[in-house]
Protein backbone atom coordinates (compact mmCIF):
# COMPACT_ATOMS: atom_id res chain seq x y z
CA UNK A 1 0.00 0.00 0.00
CA UNK A 2 1.65 3.31 -1.23
CA UNK A 3 2.00 6.07 1.97
CA UNK A 4 1.28 9.62 1.23
CA UNK A 5 1.80 11.93 4.45
CA UNK A 6 0.28 15.64 4.86
CA UNK A 7 2.81 16.52 7.80
CA UNK A 8 6.35 15.74 9.17
CA UNK A 9 8.48 17.39 11.01
CA UNK A 10 11.87 16.01 10.18
CA UNK A 11 13.63 18.89 8.25
CA UNK A 12 12.81 21.14 11.65
CA UNK A 13 14.62 18.28 13.61
CA UNK A 14 17.43 18.17 11.13
CA UNK A 15 17.87 21.60 11.40
CA UNK A 16 17.50 22.02 15.25
CA UNK A 17 20.02 19.53 15.75
CA UNK A 18 22.40 20.90 13.53
CA UNK A 19 22.28 24.10 15.95
CA UNK A 20 22.94 21.85 18.61
CA UNK A 21 26.23 20.36 16.65
CA UNK A 22 24.58 17.06 16.00
CA UNK A 23 25.15 15.29 12.47
CA UNK A 24 21.22 14.41 11.18
CA UNK A 25 20.45 13.34 7.88
CA UNK A 26 17.65 12.86 5.60
CA UNK A 27 18.97 9.37 4.29
CA UNK A 28 19.24 7.21 7.58
CA UNK A 29 18.71 8.62 11.21
CA UNK A 30 16.73 7.60 14.66
CA UNK A 31 14.07 9.88 13.58
CA UNK A 32 10.39 8.88 12.60
CA UNK A 33 11.03 9.78 8.91
CA UNK A 34 13.92 9.05 7.01
CA UNK A 35 14.81 7.87 3.09
CA UNK A 36 15.94 4.50 4.41
CA UNK A 37 12.18 3.92 6.49
CA UNK A 38 10.06 5.78 3.41
CA UNK A 39 11.21 3.10 1.06
CA UNK A 40 10.57 0.58 3.41
CA UNK A 41 6.70 1.39 3.83
CA UNK A 42 6.57 2.28 0.37
CA UNK A 43 6.00 5.96 0.47
CA UNK A 44 4.78 7.66 -2.43
CA UNK A 45 4.94 11.39 -1.48
CA UNK A 46 5.54 13.44 2.16
CA UNK A 47 4.58 16.73 2.83
CA UNK A 48 7.81 18.39 4.86
CA UNK A 49 6.47 21.00 7.35
CA UNK A 50 8.75 23.71 7.86
CA UNK A 51 7.45 24.43 11.72
CA UNK A 52 8.60 27.82 13.04
CA UNK A 53 7.99 28.54 16.76
CA UNK A 54 7.64 32.40 16.33
CA UNK A 55 8.20 33.21 20.19
CA UNK A 56 11.24 31.31 20.13
CA UNK A 57 12.66 32.78 17.00
CA UNK A 58 13.90 36.14 16.95
CA UNK A 59 13.65 35.97 13.26
CA UNK A 60 11.07 33.94 12.61
CA UNK A 61 11.15 34.42 8.42
CA UNK A 62 15.32 34.33 8.01
CA UNK A 63 14.85 30.93 10.68
CA UNK A 64 12.02 30.03 7.93
CA UNK A 65 14.79 30.38 4.86
CA UNK A 66 17.33 28.29 6.81
CA UNK A 67 15.57 25.57 7.37
CA UNK A 68 14.14 25.61 3.75
CA UNK A 69 17.95 25.82 2.69
CA UNK A 70 18.21 22.50 5.06
CA UNK A 71 15.21 21.03 2.89
CA UNK A 72 16.83 21.34 -0.65
CA UNK A 73 20.18 20.48 0.50
CA UNK A 74 18.89 17.50 1.76
CA UNK A 75 17.00 16.40 -1.71
CA UNK A 76 20.00 17.94 -3.32
CA UNK A 77 22.20 14.66 -1.87
CA UNK A 78 19.77 12.09 -2.06
CA UNK A 79 18.20 12.86 -5.52
CA UNK A 80 18.06 9.62 -6.93
CA UNK A 81 15.61 8.37 -4.21
CA UNK A 82 13.81 12.08 -3.27
CA UNK A 83 12.68 15.02 -5.52
CA UNK A 84 10.65 18.41 -4.70
CA UNK A 85 7.51 18.82 -6.10
CA UNK A 86 5.71 21.80 -7.21
CA UNK A 87 2.31 20.69 -9.35
CA UNK A 88 0.64 17.72 -9.59
CA UNK A 89 2.67 16.76 -12.99
CA UNK A 90 5.52 16.89 -11.04
CA UNK A 91 4.26 14.10 -8.98
CA UNK A 92 3.35 12.00 -11.56
CA UNK A 93 6.83 12.28 -13.05
CA UNK A 94 8.46 11.48 -9.46
CA UNK A 95 5.89 8.22 -9.64
CA UNK A 96 7.30 7.03 -13.18
CA UNK A 97 10.77 7.75 -11.74
CA UNK A 98 10.58 5.49 -8.55
CA UNK A 99 11.01 8.51 -6.62
CA UNK A 100 9.84 9.92 -3.47
CA UNK A 101 8.13 13.13 -4.11
CA UNK A 102 8.44 15.85 -1.38
CA UNK A 103 6.49 18.85 -0.86
CA UNK A 104 6.92 21.94 0.80
CA UNK A 105 4.71 23.08 3.90
CA UNK A 106 4.99 25.68 6.38
CA UNK A 107 3.48 25.51 9.67
CA UNK A 108 2.46 28.96 11.29
CA UNK A 109 1.96 32.15 8.86
CA UNK A 110 3.56 33.99 11.35
CA UNK A 111 6.57 33.00 10.38
CA UNK A 112 6.32 35.49 7.28
CA UNK A 113 5.67 38.33 10.23
CA UNK A 114 2.26 39.78 8.61
CA UNK A 115 4.06 41.09 5.58
CA UNK A 116 1.88 39.91 2.29
CA UNK A 117 4.87 40.29 -0.34
CA UNK A 118 6.54 36.93 1.85
CA UNK A 119 3.67 34.91 0.15
CA UNK A 120 5.31 35.32 -3.52
CA UNK A 121 8.77 35.03 -1.90
CA UNK A 122 7.98 31.68 -0.67
CA UNK A 123 5.88 30.13 -3.04
CA UNK A 124 8.71 31.33 -5.35
CA UNK A 125 10.96 28.62 -3.06
CA UNK A 126 8.49 25.87 -3.53
CA UNK A 127 5.91 26.38 -0.25
CA UNK A 128 2.63 25.00 -1.55
CA UNK A 129 0.44 24.80 1.13
CA UNK A 130 0.77 27.40 4.78
CA UNK A 131 -0.80 25.76 8.21
CA UNK A 132 -2.23 28.90 9.46
CA UNK A 133 -1.79 28.95 13.05
CA UNK A 134 0.36 27.48 15.37
CA UNK A 135 -0.38 27.23 19.79
CA UNK A 136 0.07 31.09 19.47
CA UNK A 137 -2.01 34.55 18.16
CA UNK A 138 -0.04 35.70 15.15
CA UNK A 139 -1.37 38.05 13.20
CA UNK A 140 -2.87 36.10 11.01
CA UNK A 141 -5.42 34.38 13.37
CA UNK A 142 -5.67 32.24 17.06
CA UNK A 143 -4.87 28.61 17.82
CA UNK A 144 -7.65 25.99 18.79
CA UNK A 145 -7.13 26.48 22.39
CA UNK A 146 -9.12 28.89 24.20
CA UNK A 147 -6.13 31.44 25.48
CA UNK A 148 -5.99 34.30 27.98
CA UNK A 149 -4.22 37.02 25.72
CA UNK A 150 -3.40 40.96 27.03
CA UNK A 151 -4.18 43.96 24.10
CA UNK A 152 -1.27 42.90 22.24
CA UNK A 153 -1.97 39.26 21.92
CA UNK A 154 0.32 37.86 24.09
CA UNK A 155 -0.35 34.81 26.09
CA UNK A 156 -0.65 35.51 29.62
CA UNK A 157 -2.30 31.96 30.89
CA UNK A 158 -3.34 28.51 28.91
CA UNK A 159 -6.57 27.11 29.66
CA UNK A 160 -7.46 23.60 29.74
CA UNK A 161 -6.97 21.57 26.29
CA UNK A 162 -10.45 21.29 25.84
CA UNK A 163 -11.75 24.96 26.02
CA UNK A 164 -12.48 25.42 22.59
CA UNK A 165 -11.61 29.08 21.06
CA UNK A 166 -14.82 29.82 19.23
CA UNK A 167 -14.25 33.57 19.53
CA UNK A 168 -11.64 34.41 17.51
CA UNK A 169 -11.42 34.12 13.90
CA UNK A 170 -9.16 35.25 11.39
CA UNK A 171 -7.69 39.15 11.54
CA UNK A 172 -8.23 41.24 8.84
CA UNK A 173 -4.64 40.16 7.96
CA UNK A 174 -5.21 36.96 8.43
CA UNK A 175 -8.63 37.22 5.58
CA UNK A 176 -5.90 38.66 3.02
CA UNK A 177 -3.62 36.09 3.19
CA UNK A 178 -5.99 33.15 2.64
CA UNK A 179 -7.26 35.17 -0.16
CA UNK A 180 -4.04 35.62 -1.64
CA UNK A 181 -3.11 32.07 -1.16
CA UNK A 182 -5.69 30.90 -3.12
CA UNK A 183 -5.17 33.18 -5.84
CA UNK A 184 -1.16 31.91 -5.87
CA UNK A 185 -2.26 28.10 -5.70
CA UNK A 186 -0.71 27.91 -1.74
CA UNK A 187 -3.51 25.73 -0.32
CA UNK A 188 -4.95 26.53 3.06
CA UNK A 189 -4.68 24.17 6.13
CA UNK A 190 -6.42 25.10 9.07
CA UNK A 191 -5.11 22.41 11.64
CA UNK A 192 -4.17 24.36 15.07
CA UNK A 193 -6.72 27.04 13.83
CA UNK A 194 -9.33 28.51 16.22
CA UNK A 195 -13.13 27.29 15.53
CA UNK A 196 -13.51 30.37 14.77
CA UNK A 197 -10.79 30.97 12.42
CA UNK A 198 -12.21 27.71 10.64
CA UNK A 199 -15.25 29.01 9.82
CA UNK A 200 -13.57 32.56 8.77
CA UNK A 201 -11.77 30.19 5.79
CA UNK A 202 -14.74 28.94 4.98
CA UNK A 203 -16.26 31.95 4.91
CA UNK A 204 -13.81 34.03 2.55
CA UNK A 205 -12.40 31.01 0.84
CA UNK A 206 -13.83 29.71 -2.16
CA UNK A 207 -11.66 26.62 -3.01
CA UNK A 208 -10.76 23.09 -1.40
CA UNK A 209 -8.55 23.47 2.22
CA UNK A 210 -7.47 20.91 4.31
CA UNK A 211 -7.02 19.99 8.09
CA UNK A 212 -3.27 18.50 7.38
CA UNK A 213 -2.81 16.75 10.84
CA UNK A 214 -6.37 16.78 13.37
CA UNK A 215 -8.59 14.36 14.29
CA UNK A 216 -12.20 13.97 15.85
CA UNK A 217 -13.57 15.66 18.73
CA UNK A 218 -15.95 13.41 19.04
CA UNK A 219 -13.56 11.18 20.14
CA UNK A 220 -10.64 12.77 21.85
CA UNK A 221 -12.06 15.75 23.59
CA UNK A 222 -9.09 18.50 22.61
CA UNK A 223 -9.71 21.10 21.19
CA UNK A 224 -7.21 20.75 18.88
CA UNK A 225 -9.09 18.32 16.85
CA UNK A 226 -12.39 19.08 14.18
CA UNK A 227 -16.13 19.27 15.58
CA UNK A 228 -18.26 16.69 13.62
CA UNK A 229 -19.32 19.90 12.24
CA UNK A 230 -16.66 21.08 11.09
CA UNK A 231 -15.58 17.75 9.28
CA UNK A 232 -18.80 17.80 7.89
CA UNK A 233 -17.73 21.44 5.79
CA UNK A 234 -14.82 20.52 5.43
CA UNK A 235 -15.61 17.58 3.21
CA UNK A 236 -18.53 19.05 1.56
CA UNK A 237 -15.68 21.46 0.10
CA UNK A 238 -13.93 18.28 -0.72
CA UNK A 239 -11.31 18.88 1.73
CA UNK A 240 -9.26 16.70 3.50
CA UNK A 241 -8.85 15.85 7.81
CA UNK A 242 -4.60 14.26 8.01
CA UNK A 243 -4.84 11.90 11.02
CA UNK A 244 -2.34 13.03 13.68
CA UNK A 245 -0.67 10.57 15.47
CA UNK A 246 -0.21 12.09 18.74
CA UNK A 247 -1.38 10.29 21.58
CA UNK A 248 -3.22 13.55 23.58
CA UNK A 249 -5.09 13.40 19.96
CA UNK A 250 -5.93 10.29 19.30
CA UNK A 251 -7.13 8.46 22.49
CA UNK A 252 -10.68 8.22 23.76
CA UNK A 253 -10.63 10.58 26.46
CA UNK A 254 -10.46 10.49 29.86
CA UNK A 255 -6.94 9.12 28.52
CA UNK A 256 -5.88 5.38 29.57
CA UNK A 257 -2.09 5.79 28.64
CA UNK A 258 -1.76 9.59 27.67
CA UNK A 259 1.75 9.31 26.04
CA UNK A 260 1.36 6.11 24.27
CA UNK A 261 -0.48 6.01 20.73
CA UNK A 262 -2.25 2.80 19.47
CA UNK A 263 -3.03 1.51 16.16
CA UNK A 264 -6.61 0.74 17.33
CA UNK A 265 -7.42 3.95 18.64
CA UNK A 266 -6.19 5.53 15.15
CA UNK A 267 -8.81 2.97 13.25
CA UNK A 268 -11.34 4.86 15.73
CA UNK A 269 -10.94 7.93 14.29
CA UNK A 270 -10.63 6.80 10.99
CA UNK A 271 -13.70 5.38 11.06
CA UNK A 272 -15.65 8.59 12.62
CA UNK A 273 -14.27 10.41 10.26
CA UNK A 274 -15.81 8.07 7.54
CA UNK A 275 -18.96 8.08 9.33
CA UNK A 276 -19.45 11.62 9.74
CA UNK A 277 -17.46 13.23 6.52
CA UNK A 278 -17.20 10.37 4.03
CA UNK A 279 -14.14 8.01 2.90
CA UNK A 280 -13.02 10.41 0.35
CA UNK A 281 -12.23 13.54 3.15
CA UNK A 282 -9.73 11.36 5.31
CA UNK A 283 -5.23 11.32 4.60
CA UNK A 284 -2.84 10.80 6.48
CA UNK A 285 -1.11 13.32 8.69
CA UNK A 286 0.97 11.49 11.14
CA UNK A 287 2.81 14.63 12.65
CA UNK A 288 5.93 12.14 12.56
CA UNK A 289 9.02 14.27 14.06
CA UNK A 290 6.80 16.90 15.74
CA UNK A 291 4.96 14.94 18.99
CA UNK A 292 7.00 12.78 21.45
CA UNK A 293 4.66 10.22 22.10
CA UNK A 294 5.68 6.45 21.87
CA UNK A 295 4.07 4.67 19.15
CA UNK A 296 3.16 1.23 18.45
CA UNK A 297 3.58 2.43 15.02
CA UNK A 298 7.35 2.95 16.02
CA UNK A 299 8.15 5.23 12.87
CA UNK A 300 7.38 5.90 9.36
CA UNK A 301 8.53 2.16 8.33
CA UNK A 302 5.31 0.94 9.94
CA UNK A 303 3.24 2.38 8.69
CA UNK A 304 1.83 -0.66 6.40
CA UNK A 305 0.66 -1.94 10.08
CA UNK A 306 -2.02 0.78 10.12
CA UNK A 307 -3.14 -0.35 6.59
CA UNK A 308 -3.85 -4.01 7.62
CA UNK A 309 -5.35 -2.92 11.00
CA UNK A 310 -8.10 -0.87 8.95
CA UNK A 311 -8.49 -4.27 6.25
CA UNK A 312 -8.69 -5.97 9.63
CA UNK A 313 -11.48 -3.45 10.81
CA UNK A 314 -13.79 -3.97 7.89
CA UNK A 315 -12.48 -1.23 5.53
CA UNK A 316 -11.99 -2.56 2.14
CA UNK A 317 -8.91 -2.13 -0.09
CA UNK A 318 -9.66 0.47 -1.97
CA UNK A 319 -11.33 2.47 1.15
CA UNK A 320 -7.61 1.68 2.41
CA UNK A 321 -5.93 3.11 -0.62
CA UNK A 322 -8.00 6.35 -0.45
CA UNK A 323 -7.03 6.91 3.16
CA UNK A 324 -3.38 5.92 2.09
CA UNK A 325 -2.82 8.15 -0.63
CA UNK A 326 -5.43 8.18 -2.98
CA UNK A 327 -7.22 11.06 -1.72
CA UNK A 328 -3.93 13.06 -1.24
CA UNK A 329 -3.53 12.66 -4.70
CA UNK A 330 -6.96 13.98 -6.14
CA UNK A 331 -7.05 16.74 -3.96
CA UNK A 332 -3.21 18.42 -5.71
CA UNK A 333 -4.82 17.54 -9.21
CA UNK A 334 -7.54 19.89 -8.35
CA UNK A 335 -5.10 22.19 -6.35
CA UNK A 336 -1.84 22.34 -7.96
Amino acid sequence: MRVADMHCDTIGAIYENKLLGNVYNLKDNNLHIDIKKMKKADYFLQNFAMFIDIKKYKNPYKTLNEMIDIYYEELSKNKEYIEPVYNYKDILKCERDGKIAALLTIEDSGALECKIERLQEVYDRGVRLITLTWNYPNGVGYPNIKLKVDENGNVLEKSDLSIVNSENGLTKFGIELVKSMEDMGIIVDVSHLSDGGFYDVLKYTKKTFVASHSNARSISNVARNLSDEMIKKLAERGGLTGINFCSNFIQPTPYKEPTFTYIDDIVKHIKHIKNVGGINSIALGSDFDGISSTLELVDGSYMQLLAEALLKNKFTYEEVEKIFYKNLLNLYKELL
